[in-house]
Formats: C-alpha cells, structure tokens, sequence
C-alpha cells in the first residue's frame, strides 16, 4: 500500500488513538481547529487519557515529512498532500435532541479545500443512514470543484472505541468498512485491516454500515432502560433489583445489563440519530424513543429516591450538603460529554440542597465550561447528610464514605458497586 499519506481531521477520544495506530505504519498528520490540544499532543501528552504519553511519544513527530509517525497540525497546509481523509469530529444533538451536523459539515468544508484527484475521505462520526453521500459529499463536490466517485472517493467505518476501556483498544475491536464503489471498498477495507488486529467486516454499501452504527447503541440504551424499569418496580416492591439481576443471570442466555445513568458521546446520543431519519420517513420509532424517555428520566428519578430517604430519616432537606461522587460519564474517564450525573446534581439542587461534587477524573475547567459546576479535586473533610455515588470510579471503593457522613446520614449508590452498607441504589 505505497504513497499512503493520511489525515485524520479530529483529535479527540476517537481521533487520536486511531492517529496513534495508523502512524505506527504509514505517515500521519494529525489535524485539529483547537491550538491547545495541538500544543499538548507535540508535547507527548493527551489529557483525555486515551493514549498514554509514552505511547504516544513513540510515534510523534516533529515534521510533516515522514515515512511513518504522526505530526499534528492545526495548519491546513500540512494535509494538503495527503490521499486519505478520516473525519473524526463528533455529532451532538442539541437541546431537542435533533442531530447536530454542523461539526461535520465543517470538517467537509476543511477537506474539501485540500481534496484532489484520487483521494478518500473516510467518515467515522456516528450518524443517520445516509449523511456521508447525502450532506457530506456535496459539501466536499461544491468547495473541491471535484466529482464524486469520479475524481474522488468516499467511505464509511463506524468508531466503535469506548473512552477509559484499556483492554478494548481500537485495534483489538472488529471493525465495519465500507466504500462509496466495491473497489473502494476493498481499499478502505484493506487500510484498515493492516492495522486493526481483530479483523475487519466490509459492509456492501456505506448506508449499510451507517445504519449499523447506530443500532448498535440504540440496542444498548434499550436493554439498560428495561433494567432501569426494573429498578423502579422492584423498588416499590422493595426487592433488590442487583439479587434480581444476579439470580436472572445465571440463565445462560440472559442479557447481563444494570440500571443506571445513560449518558456519554454515544448511548445517549445515537438513538435520536435513528428516530430523526425514521421520523423523515414518516415512522415513529416507539421502542426507540420510549427507551430514551426511561433513561432521560432517571437522573429526576435519582434525586427524588435521595431526598425519600432524607425525608424518612428526619434531615432538613432545605439547606442540607450533600456530596456527589462522579460527574463524568462513565468510570475511571474524564470525558463529561453528555453526563447524566448533571440531572442527579441539578435535581437536588431543586430542593435547596448544597451539592459539592468531587471526581478525581474530570478536568474542573471543563466541567466549569460545560454545565456551570465546580468540581473539587481532593477528598472533602466535612461530613455530609447524603453520599451520591453517580460514577464507579475506583478511588470511590477504597474511601471510608459512611466516615463522611453526618449521624443518620444517607448513602446512595447509583451503579450499584458498594456491596454493603447503603441505604438505597438502582
């Protein structure tokens, strides 16, 4: 696979462990809008904490001319001369939940301005069927001047990587590819298979593979919102839902999801991708939709079960401090995007409560940014009226939290992980 050069336009938790894996074989220009993500990955390290800084030093380099290794850039001109293209950037949804394509729209236009005859640019953002060859590609044909699939290619290969996972890197997840021509196909394919060890799957066309992205968490949100469900019936029994899970599971077809919070760039996402396109249609999409009406609503469902306890015990809700454990995503990641411990924290604060919220793993400037919340970054020394344990993150197993509290104080655990001891959990 000679005169390779490629460009991956997106540094973030999908883009740079891909740059990372691409560059240990061909010539990599990594290419990102934000200055100071480029400033810190020249300086050998990635604060999302996907890559680790000695691995990542291993492939840097400091020029865009190279035979193998990655250069990153902020700097249009050095992906000028590359032949693929891989967009990486992310698809949000906004306030209603109707998908944000803006992001990639912008990245079209970015590679559009460099694109030349007998390139490839390759999406890998989760989408709907049909965004690559219906609002990509025209954006890339009217800034290029070129002709798709004449002058220039496209492909689809769905990111599949889970932030904070170290065992399920990107090259040991299975990857679906896909080309806008069978010939294209096999190529993007055959790039991606030189470096991914699991193996790779071509879909038949690029819609195909869209479309496999997205149900993929789609199938997920909708397990974890019967579980959910299950919660809140068993609650009102007052059966431990995790005894009820644990004796279902030992089935050996039985599905093996827990309740909790949904969020992060994807679950909590993708699924209104679905239900956008399937509403274009003229289909509502029930099961889809009335799953991430059940997961929508927990971090309200959370707070509530908290203050039913407070209120139980004799606390004053009005003015009590309660502490969060977690306000990233998922465990031991400091990706915020989409966290639903945000709803657990806002909901309380409904009630006049104190929230302080301490995760060793988020970075407090973007949380700050993000949602308008200060995050604390060591152990506070108070004692608290209620514990929320939103987020597993492994310090929170070895803290004596029941130290923490005030006499007759609360504990809560949201994910389930504290065996014994608490007052209440999903």
């Amino acid at each position: 696979m000679k005169d390779i050069k490629i460009a991956i336009i997106g540094l973030g938790y999908v883009g740079l462990p891909l740059a990372r894996l691409f560059a240990t074989k061909y010539p990599v220009i990594g290419f990102d809008i934000n200055t100071g993500r480029i400033d810190e990955l020249r300086k050998g390290h990635d604060s999302t904490l996907e890559v680790e800084d000695d691995v990542l030093q291993a492939v840097l380099k400091d020029s865009a001319q190279m035979d193998t290794g990655l250069y990153c850039s902020n700097q249009l001109d050095d992906i000028a001369d590359c032949t693929y293209y891989i967009v990486t950037v992310p698809t949000p949804v906004d306030s209603t939940n109707r998908p944000i394509l803006t992001p990639l729209y912008k990245a079209s236009e970015t590679v559009g301005q460099v694109l030349k005859k007998g390139d490839t640019v390759v999406y890998e953002s989760t989408v709907y069927p049909g965004v690559t060859e219906d609002e990509c590609i025209p954006v890339l044909e009217k800034i290029s001047g070129l002709k798709f699939n004449v002058d220039f290619f496209a492909g689809y290969s769905p990111e599949r990587i889970n932030p904070g996972d170290k065992e399920h890197t990107v090259e040991k997840i299975l990857k679906v590819t896909s080309g806008s021509t069978p010939e294209v196909g096999k190529k993007v394919d055959a790039l991606y298979a030189s470096v991914i060890t699991a193996g790779t799957h071509l879909a038949p066309s690029i819609k195909v593979a869209e479309a496999a992205k997205v149900i993929e968490n789609s199938q997920r949100d909708i397990n974890i919102a019967f579980v959910n469900e299950l919660a809140k019936i068993f609650n009102l029994m007052g059966i431990d839902t995790h005894q009820v899970l644990e004796a279902a599971g030992t089935k050996w077809n039985f599905l093996p999801f827990k309740p909790g919070l949904v969020g992060g760039h994807c679950i909590g996402v993708d699924p209104y991708y679905l239900a956008q396109k399937a509403q274009e249609f003229g289909y509502h999409p029930e099961i889809i939709l009335a799953g991430r009406r059940m997961n929508d609503t927990m971090g309200k469902y959370v707070s509530s079960e908290v203050i039913k306890l407070m209120v139980q015990r004799d606390i004053k809700i009005k003015g009590s401090n309660i502490l969060v454990l977690g306000i990233t995503f998922k465990e031991n990641c400091p990706d915020v995007r989409n966290t639903k411990a945000v709803d657990v924290i806002n909901n309380l604060k409904t009630y006049g409560t104190n929230v302080t919220i301490y995760d060793p793993w988020a970075s407090s400037k973007e949380v700050e940014h993000e949602y308008t919340m200060k995050v604390i970054k060591d152990v506070p020394t108070e004692k608290f009226d209620a514990i929320v344990l939103t987020v597993a993150h492994k310090e929170f197993l070895e803290m004596e939290l029941k130290n923490m509290l005030k006499p007759d104080g609360i504990l809560y655990d949201v994910k389930g992980i504290l065996k014994n001891d608490v007052d209440g959990r999903l």
